[in-house]
């Protein structure tokens, strides 16, 4: 699934752009759209790193020469480990070379693995890499990891594994607009099913806007302090913006995490507060 595409997933993109170079050929990455948990899960509580707008966009970024989602079926999902060689790797895609990652299973019941794959290439005749596992403090980078350190707050180890910011991208929706009244205007952001909330707290972040970047202050939480509604919110305030934002669309990156959300005791010690973490974001990251 690529899923973030950390650097576990770029050292194979990597690979597999040196090779295509090599040999006169293009690269290639077969993905697959809608999660396979949610056509044979669909009650699995999926929380993904990355939507799949997010995904083409890092996936560009690396370079590609072409990205390929295949519609994951229930039926799809019955397609033998050897079949998928090779109806869709050999004869659909001609492939030269095929790059895995150290602990890649595929095919109707994950049945598909390195050994047998080693046996199609002979057969079929293509060649065969397998990338090593990339590690970070000793254990494997993996999506399931990155996943835990962003409930945890852990955004630099996020962001270090990743290889890039953890970003949460969604149209800018009406919200109640009390941050105007405490000198703190706040876009709400409407983010896509199944992405990825980090921990509640404040976070400083990077705000993409129109293709101009910002610094801002996130926001994740039920608003103790100024609403009794228990809504979860995601709210961004940008730093030395002003215009309209509703209906479009913004991307978030989160920095760091700089505090917990609490419940305080008033209002003048929530805008003390939000004060103090505008001047942490634009000590911390002066260039924005």
């Amino acid at each position: 699934m690529y899923d973030g595409v950390h650097l576990g997933h770029q050292k194979i993109i990597q690979m597999l752009n040196n090779i295509a170079q090599e040999v006169n050929g293009e690269s290639v990455l077969l993905t697959f759209y809608p999660h396979p948990r949610l056509v044979l899960q669909p009650d699995f509580p999926l929380q993904m790193l990355s939507t799949k707008q997010e995904k083409e966009v890092i996936l560009e970024n690396n370079h590609l020469d072409n990205l390929i989602f295949h519609p994951f079926t229930k039926d799809f999902s019955q397609v033998s480990a050897k079949d998928f060689v090779v109806d869709f790797l050999v004869k659909k895609l001609n492939v030269h070379t095929l790059v895995i990652g150290y602990d890649h299973h595929f095919g109707k019941n994950r049945e598909g693995n390195f050994d047998q794959l080693l046996e199609l290439s002979k057969e079929y005749n293509f060649n065969l890499k397998k990338i090593d596992e990339v590690k970070e403090e000793n254990t494997a980078i993996s999506s399931t990891k990155i996943r835990t350190a962003l409930k945890d707050g852990d955004i630099a180890y996020v962001n270090k594994t990743l290889g890039h910011l953890y970003t949460l991208t969604g149209e800018v929706v009406h919200g109640d607009k009390i941050g105007r009244t405490l000198g703190f205007p706040t876009a709400n952001l409407k983010l896509e099913p199944y992405k990825l909330i980090p921990k509640d707290g404040v976070y400083s972040v990077e705000v993409l806007v129109d293709n101009q970047k910002y610094l801002g202050l996130l926001s994740i939480g039920i608003r103790e302090t100024v609403s009794n509604t228990k809504e979860h919110r995601v709210e961004v305030n940008i730093l030395n913006f002003d215009g309209d934002l509703y209906g479009k669309k913004i991307t978030v990156g989160l920095l760091d995490y700089i505090r917990e959300e609490k419940k305080f005791n008033s209002l003048e010690d929530l805008i003390l507060a939000m004060n103090a973490d505008k001047t942490h974001a634009l000590e911390k990251y002066p260039n924005y």
